[in-house]
């Protein structure tokens, strides 16, 4: 099918350079299994070291362990505008993506997850949108900030690897290892943020201002090899099983933290109801399609995601292992761990595989009303939300130098699609028009701020 795709664009001339670059990326299968098994990122950062490079840029590529290449470039802010003498020099911006994806297995696409496929008006192919859709308006954006003159202060462009493994060989690697790449820098803008949702037939845009706490964690039952024929009660998989359903079927509290209480009560001005009355899930669910994001963001969520035993149909395994991801609301990680350990009971070993944290930012600022100003100029009538990302990016790790990540990979959506879906999810996808938008916005940003 990719095969169709070029003949319909046999050199990609009816692609914006944004859209090519995007399909460019999606072609480099850059699969991160977790748990350190990756097919890498090293091409892909060749491929985008050369496009800094193309820009005057020098740019520093990082292994974090071979095959895991980051690429960070800095791009020096003008200079007559880069001191302002009521506010002294203006601090560094990062603007970041991250260059792997999540595994596609072809046999449940209609087309090749990594073809890099362009039909029906839409770009197919994982990392879509998560995350080259924005590698690729950042590179695009950064050749009109250059050639326009520069940018008003400092930015620091980074395509970083491992995202989808909590940043162990990408971000956090660089955060630890190589700060000074972000000297300077206060704030950051990332993924998963500035995109449009429709509700109830308006258009309004979710402004990522935080994120929930990750806590990966291994839940491990032990009990007694044997033949499957006899009569064994400690068996490990029966154990473990009971384990995983406890925290599957957890049906956690409601906490609004400020950023959901923000959102809910212009969700409510929007739709015109009173939010007392409806409730926050049923008022959530009435943002149409954004509600597969903002459903998992007023409590803690835990999903079983993995399980391992055993190696024989009549053999009883003396180990069981399960994967779960758990999402906390910022601060309450180790409460939620508490809580898992008396669910799952003392014959069950919690191993905690993975923890970052909780970001929580507020809608104000210099550069929430420089993203809020420029998706307006470009979408007059629209509104602009703040919400809290059930996810997580990497700004996690940048937070750990104390610069405040937010969410603002720009694109204007058509209101049947749905977009959340489309993270992780089969036949990833993104509108052309949409990319194009995209990269207008984000240079304006970067032009202005």
């Amino acid at each position: 099918m990719a095969q169709d795709a070029e003949r319909e664009h046999p050199d990609g001339a009816t692609l914006s350079r944004t859209a090519r670059i995007a399909r460019d990326l999606i072609r480099f299968d850059t699969t991160n299994y977790g748990e350190g098994r990756s097919n890498g990122e090293t091409e892909a950062a060749g491929y985008v070291e050369a496009e800094l490079r193309a820009l005057g840029l020098d740019p520093v590529l990082i292994d974090a362990a071979p095959g895991r290449t980051s690429v960070v470039a800095r791009v020096a802010g003008r200079y007559e505008h880069h001191v302002d003498r009521s506010r002294g020099e203006r601090p560094a911006l990062v603007v970041h993506g991250h260059l792997d994806v999540v595994p596609a297995d072809p046999e449940n696409w209609s087309v090749d997850p990594f073809g890099g496929v362009v039909r029906d008006g839409m770009l197919w192919g994982r990392g879509a949108v998560d995350m080259k859709d924005m590698d690729a308006m950042m590179l695009t954006a950064l050749r009109e900030v250059i050639e326009s003159g520069g940018p008003n202060r400092d930015l620091v462009i980074a395509f970083f690897s491992d995202e989808e493994n909590g940043g162990v060989y990408g971000s956090h690697h660089l955060v630890t290892e190589h700060p000074q790449l972000f000297a300077g820098a206060t704030e950051a803008i990332s993924e998963v943020g500035g995109y449009s949702v429709d509700v109830d037939g308006r258009r309004a845009y979710l402004l990522q201002t935080g994120e929930k706490a990750l806590v990966w964690i291994k839940l491990v039952a032990r009990g007694t090899a044997a033949h499957g024929s006899r009569v064994i009660t400690n068996n490990a998989v029966t154990k473990l099983a009971e384990a995983v359903a406890a925290l599957g079927r957890r049906q956690w509290p409601l906490h609004l933290t400020a950023t959901t209480r923000q959102l809910l009560a212009e969700l409510a001005r929007i739709l015109d109801v009173d939010p007392e009355q409806l409730g926050p899930d049923e008022l959530l669910l009435r943002s149409g399609t954004a509600a597969g994001f903002l459903t998992a963001t007023i409590r803690t969520t835990s999903n079983p995601t993995l399980l391992q035993a055993g190696y024989k149909h009549n053999v009883i395994p003396d180990r069981a292992e399960a994967l779960i991801d758990i999402r906390t609301l910022p601060g309450e990680e180790d409460a939620v761990l508490a809580e898992v350990r008396e669910l799952v009971g003392d014959d069950i070993e919690v191993v905690v595989m993975h923890q970052d944290v909780g970001l929580e930012n507020p809608f104000a600022g210099d550069l929430v009303e420089a993203m809020v100003d420029t998706l307006r100029h470009h979408d007059p009538e629209a509104d602009v939300l703040p919400y809290l990302l059930s996810g997580g990016t990497d700004n996690k790790a940048l937070s750990l130098l104390g610069i405040t990540g937010y969410g603002f990979a720009p694109l204007q959506l058509t209101p049947e699609l749905d977009f959340p879906a489309m993270f992780h999810g089969v036949d990833e996808r993104v509108p052309l028009a949409a990319l194009d938008f995209g990269h207008r916005a984000l240079t304006d940003l970067l032009t202005r701020y």
